[in-house]
């Protein structure tokens, strides 16, 4: 009997909110009971309700009589996957509630059909004037969360950071990213590579041409991107393809990539700096290094791969100080919400503090691998000042012989922050620190 979507993502979104599990984890073992063909409507179903959570419970607020809770409170996640159905897929509405009251049953919740079935129907039915009194509400009378779909600490330490852009990085969050990819510049240059989209009538967008990173129009297939198999490209966002122009590596460097998993930068490197001396990338997490081997193998490239702690480096090092070191540093993950949804429940406020401590640690004990007049580029896929610009500050202060290098034109800029959508990259952050000969 074919696995039903509808109970498989509120499994799905309840795992990730209730029980704090990440999507990337939950969703590939949802997708592995399914035909492929169904794997794009189920991601559809987990990513929309996590981005539209606060919206979806605002919306069934009024039809229940009291919320579901204990056994019963996967069925709440169901409910919310049938709302979303109605209000944002073409899925005809005859088949969101079938579908979606069939789910009951695999979920163990068939006492809830009727209340489900009624609910959904209801909402339907409603459904013109609610999206009606949505739109025109004061958007000041609705509860923050439910406005902008972020969770309000959040929306909060945006006002703070960023007072006249805060709502376009929020609105940011709720769209699709695009897809990017960099050119293997082992294998063909920039320009060669262009014409091979072109003839696979791939369209695309060169957004900066200083780090010849690609925007597709479209999102495809990687099997479908030319010679993706031999390691000709690779998927990495435009923010993320920063990181090896700005590490400057030159001919001779030891290098070291710390907290290096996936390890798409660590290849990005080898691909833009073939005459290192030696690359060595770390990471805390054994399993996450796997992928990091993976990417290595398709492309053809060689590291040293180490699971290793950055806060203990006594335990892995071989002693040899390294010429340019990349951090990026364990962070909130809030400039990448856009593509993992689940961040925005999974993060709290209280979180950050830790982060930032943990990265400030790391960043002292890696400090002593570097040479002096070496490069660290310190590097977050955060948009919270406390783990980007506050955090260097604070290193700068702290350590005598690190000295700031600008990287944007504004030389009073610390480092330079990336914020989502900014020429439709990732939110992103990157700080350049040589170490005084």
């Amino acid at each position: 009997m074919a696995a039903n979507l509808r109970a498989l993502a509120a499994r799905c979104t309840f795992a990730v909110v209730d029980k704090g599990r990440s999507l990337s984890d939950e969703l590939p073992q949802q997708i592995a009971k399914i035909d492929i063909k169904d794997k794009g409507l189920l991601q559809e179903l987990c990513y929309g309700v996590l981005r539209h959570l606060p919206e979806l419970e605002y919306d069934v607020r009024d039809f229940i009589k009291k919320p579901f809770t204990g056994k019963q409170r996967v069925g709440h996640f169901l409910l919310l996957v049938g709302i979303y159905q109605i209000k944002y897929t073409r899925i005809p509405d005859h088949a969101a509630f079938n579908e979606t009251v069939s789910a009951c049953k695999p979920l163990k919740c068939d006492h809830l059909k009727g209340v489900i079935n009624g609910v959904l129907r209801n909402f339907q039915r409603q459904q013109s004037q609610l999206i009606k009194d949505e739109t025109q509400a004061d958007i000041s009378k609705l509860p923050a969360a439910v406005a902008f779909n972020h969770p309000s600490w959040f929306i909060k330490k945006l006002q703070g950071a960023y007072p006249e852009s805060w709502q376009d990085i929020l609105n940011a969050n709720m769209h699709r990213p695009p897809m990017w990819i960099r050119v293997n510049a082992l294998h063909h240059s920039l320009d060669e590579y262009l014409s091979l989209l072109a003839e696979a009538k791939i369209e695309h967008s060169l957004i900066d041409e200083k780090s010849s990173a690609i925007r597709l129009t479209e999102a495809v297939d990687v099997n479908k991107l030319p010679g993706f198999a031999l390691g000709w490209a690779s998927v990495q966002d435009g923010a993320a393809q920063q990181a090896a122009y700005l590490l400057d590596c030159q001919p001779g460097d030891n290098v070291l990539d710390c907290c290096a998993a996936p390890g798409g930068k660590t290849c990005h490197i080898l691909e833009h700096s073939p005459k290192i001396n030696a690359m060595t990338a770390i990471d805390i997490e054994a399993a996450r290094l796997e992928r990091v081997q993976e990417n290595l193998q398709r492309l053809n490239l060689q590291a040293k791969v180490i699971a290793g702690d950055a806060l203990t480096p006594e335990t892995w090092w071989d002693g040899q100080l390294y010429d340019r070191i990349l951090l990026d540093a364990p962070c909130s993950a809030t400039g990448v919400i856009r593509r993992h949804p689940d961040i925005k429940w999974l993060r709290k406020n209280e979180d950050i503090t830790v982060l930032t401590e943990l990265q400030q640690d790391i960043m002292k004990n890696i400090w002593s691998l570097l040479k002096p007049g070496g490069t660290l580029l310190y590097a977050t896929c955060s948009v919270l000042p406390e783990e980007n610009s506050e955090q260097v500050q604070r290193f700068l202060h702290d350590n005598s012989d690190a000295e700031h290098i600008a990287i944007t034109d504004n030389t009073n800029d610390i480092g330079w922050q990336i914020l989502p959508n900014d020429n439709s990259m990732d939110g992103f952050y990157y700080a350049k620190i040589i170490k005084k000969s």
